[in-house]
């Protein structure tokens, strides 16, 4: 899972392989919930080819064997966590892929509310990619456990702070 302290490699790609967001981040340390990675305001992610400029932090969570990954964000206006359903992601040395999945469970900052993002381009690409009904069910089932979990489970309750505040 990558040497302690260093920079990481994080790689998501969509199901027909195009790269889609990917960034070197900080890998600030692990424990039970998975591997913790740093954001630091102004770090470059890149979308595709193109340079995206973060002006906010965040702490990135890839967890030991799940669906799914989490960024846990410092004052963003709109979401406090930000989940993308993906396949589970496999470490190559100081690189991490998985292949995002459309779905989204976010925590809306202010109101804590959990909601569900990306319904429709996950049926649109489970037609136009020919996703596996067994990584459908997969997906959609793990999407519904994180809309109960983001609320009221760890990680998504208070884990990610210390990790957060190596930033902030």
């Amino acid at each position: 899972m990558g040497s302690l302290g260093g920079k990481v490699r994080v790689v998501f790609t969509k199901y027909d392989g195009r790269l889609h967001w990917h960034a070197r981040l900080n890998r600030l340390g692990e424990d039970e919930h998975g591997v913790w990675l740093g954001s630091p305001r102004g770090t470059i992610w890149q979308r595709g080819e193109s340079d995206v400029l973060m002006d906010l932090c965040n702490v990135t969570l890839i967890p030991h064997d799940a669906w799914w990954v989490a960024s846990f964000n410092l004052e963003h206006r709109k979401h406090e966590i930000y989940i993308d359903l993906s396949t589970v992601p496999v470490w190559r040395g100081d690189e991490v892929t998985m292949v995002d999945l459309d779905l989204d469970v976010v925590r809306l900052t202010g109101s804590g509310a959990a909601q569900l993002l990306d319904e429709d381009e996950f049926a649109e690409h489970q037609i136009l990619f020919g996703y596996p009904e067994d990584m459908v069910r997969a997906v959609s089932q793990t999407a519904a456990t994180l809309m109960t979990q983001v609320t009221a489970a760890e990680p998504f309750v208070g884990a990610y702070r210390p990790w957060l505040a190596q930033l902030g």
